[in-house]
C-alpha cells in the first residue's frame, strides 16, 4: 500500500483517459433506452417466472415469522437478471455505447459474477441453503469480478497535496470483495417488505448512473465512466420492471436470487466509478469531488448498511447467529410505531433517495444549494417518520390491510 502522485496512477488509468478524450457527446438518450428495455424485459419476463417457480416449488410458504398469508413464488431475480444481460447486450449494439466495451471487461465481469450469485440465490430460494455456504457464494462471485478486473485499486488522501492511495493486487482484491460481500448482504437484509429491495436498488443505481453521467459530461466522454452507467441504467431500468409485480401485495418475491444480485451490481458499478476521477477537474484540494465515488456508495447504502450492522450487533449481543432471523429490522419498528406497510417502504425510499442525490449534487452542481435541498430533504423526512400515518385507533399500532396481504419479513 503506497502513497503516489497523481501523475503515478497505474498505466491502466492513462491508457483509458487517452482513449476517452475524443470528446465524445454524453449519451443519454441511449442510455435511457437501455433503462427502458430492462425495464420491459423484466416486467415481461418476471410473468413466465412467476408461472414456472410455482410450477417448481420455489415458493414461500408461510411461517410464524412471516406475515403474507398466501404461499408467494420467489425467483424473481431471475426475471431481473434477464433484464440486466439482455439491456446489457442491446447497450453493446449501439454505437454510443460500444466504446465502453472495447477497454474494460466492467460489463461482462457484473454479468458474470451475477450470474453466479443468481444461481446460488436460486438454490437458496428452493432448497434452502445454510448461511457459510450461501457466504461462500457471495465471496466466490466477488472474487470473479476482481479476477476480471474490476476492483477498488485507488484512493484520494485527504493529506497531502495531490496524493493518492494505490492498493497492491491483492489488498484491492481484498476491499473490493469485503465492500461486495457488505453490499450484497445489506440488500439482502433490506429484502424485507414488498417493494423495498427493489425500489432502494432503482434509487441509488439512479443516483450512481447521474453521477457517471456527470464524469461522461466533465471527461468529454472519457471511456472508463461508460460501463458503470450501462450497468446502472440496466440495473434500474431492471429494478422497475420488477416493482409491479412486487409491490404490495406482491404477486412475487425477488427471493435470494435477487436481493443478491442487486447488491452484487451496485457494488461492481460502484467500484467500475471508483478511482476514474480526473484531478485536474476538481482541484486537488477539493477533497469532496475527489472523494465523492466513495461518499456516493455508502449514501446510497446507508440505510441497508445500518440495518445490517444493528442485525449484527443485536444478534450477537444476544448470542445468537448474526444470520439467525427477527423482527427488529429498521421497517418492523417504522411498522410498530404505527406506519402503514406501503408508508414505510415509501419511507425509506426517501431516506435512500436524500442521501443518495444529496452526494452525487454536491459532487455535480453548486454545493450551497444542494446543502439547501438537503437539508429540507433531511427535516422533510424526519418529519413524516416521526408522524406515523393515521389509522384506525381500534387496530394496535403496526396492524391493518398489510398483516394481512403484506409480508413483513423473509427471515432476514
Amino acid at each position: 500500500m503506497t502513497a503516489l502522485d497523481h501523475a503515478a496512477l497505474p498505466g491502466t488509468v492513462g491508457v483509458l483517459a487517452q482513449s476517452g478524450s475524443g470528446g465524445a457527446g454524453v449519451p443519454i438518450r441511449e442510455l435511457l433506452l437501455v433503462l427502458l428495455t430492462a425495464a420491459v424485459v423484466t416486467f415481461l419476463v418476471t410473468g413466465a417466472v412467476r408461472l414456472i417457480a410455482l410450477r417448481v416449488g420455489a415458493v414461500a410458504v408461510p411461517r410464524e415469522r412471516d406475515v403474507h398469508v398466501r404461499p408467494t413464488p420467489r425467483w424473481g431475480g431471475i426475471g431481473i437478471y434477464l433484464g440486466l444481460l439482455v439491456a446489457l447486450s442491446f447497450a453493446q449494439t449501439l454505437p454510443a455505447l460500444t466504446r465502453g466495451f472495447e477497454f474494460t471487461t466492467d460489463v461482462q465481469a457484473a454479468l458474470v459474477s451475477g450470474f453466479i450469485l443468481m444461481v446460488v440465490g436460486m438454490v437458496d430460494d428452493r432448497w434452502g441453503l445454510d448461511a457459510l455456504t450461501k457466504f461462500a457464494g457471495q465471496v466466490t462471485a466477488a472474487g470473479v469480478l476482481v479476477l476480471m478486473g474490476v476492483s477498488w485499486y485507488v484512493l484520494y488522501l485527504p493529506w497531502g497535496e495531490g496524493s493518492t492511495l494505490v492498493l497492491d493486487q491483492l489488498q484491492a482484491g481484498l476491499v473490493t470483495v469485503l465492500i461486495a460481500v457488505v453490499m450484497i448482504n445489506a440488500l439482502n437484509f433490506v429484502d424485507g417488505l414488498d417493494g423495498l429491495a427493489a425500489g432502494v436498488g432503482a434509487i441509488a443505481a439512479v443516483a450512481i448512473c447521474l453521477f457517471s453521467v456527470g464524469l461522461l459530461h466533465e471527461q468529454g466522454g472519457d471511456v472508463s465512466a461508460y460501463p458503470p452507467a450501462m450497468i446502472a441504467a440496466a440495473l434500474a431500468g431492471a429494478c422497475l420492471g420488477f416493482l409491479p409485480h412486487n409491490f404490495q401485495p406482491a404477486r412475487i418475491f425477488m427471493g435470494d436470487s435477487g436481493s443478491m444480485v442487486i447488491g452484487l451490481m451496485l457494488a461492481a458499478v460502484a467500484t467500475s466509478a471508483s478511482g476514474r476521477i480526473s484531478p485536474s477537474l476538481y482541484g486537488t484540494r477539493d477533497l469532496l469531488g475527489l472523494l465523492s465515488p466513495l461518499l456516493l456508495v455508502g449514501a446510497v447504502m446507508f440505510i441497508p448498511i445500518l440495518d445490517l450492522l444493528l442485525a449484527i450487533v443485536r444478534r450477537t449481543r444476544a448470542g445468537r447467529s448474526p444470520f439467525s432471523p427477527d423482527k427488529m429490522h429498521l421497517h418492523h419498528r417504522l411498522l410498530q410505531i404505527g406506519h402503514s406497510h406501503r408508508r414505510v417502504v415509501l419511507l425509506i425510499y426517501l431516506w435512500v433517495g436524500v442521501l443518495a442525490f444529496g452526494a452525487v449534487g454536491a459532487a455535480l452542481v453548486d454545493r450551497r444549494i444542494v446543502i439547501l435541498l438537503f437539508a429540507g430533504g433531511l427535516v422533510f423526512a424526519l418529519v413524516v417518520t416521526a408522524v406515523p400515518s393515521v389509522h384506525d385507533p381500534r387496530r394496535p399500532a403496526g396492524s391493518g390491510r398489510w398483516r394481512r396481504s403484506g409480508r413483513v419479513s423473509r427471515g432476514r
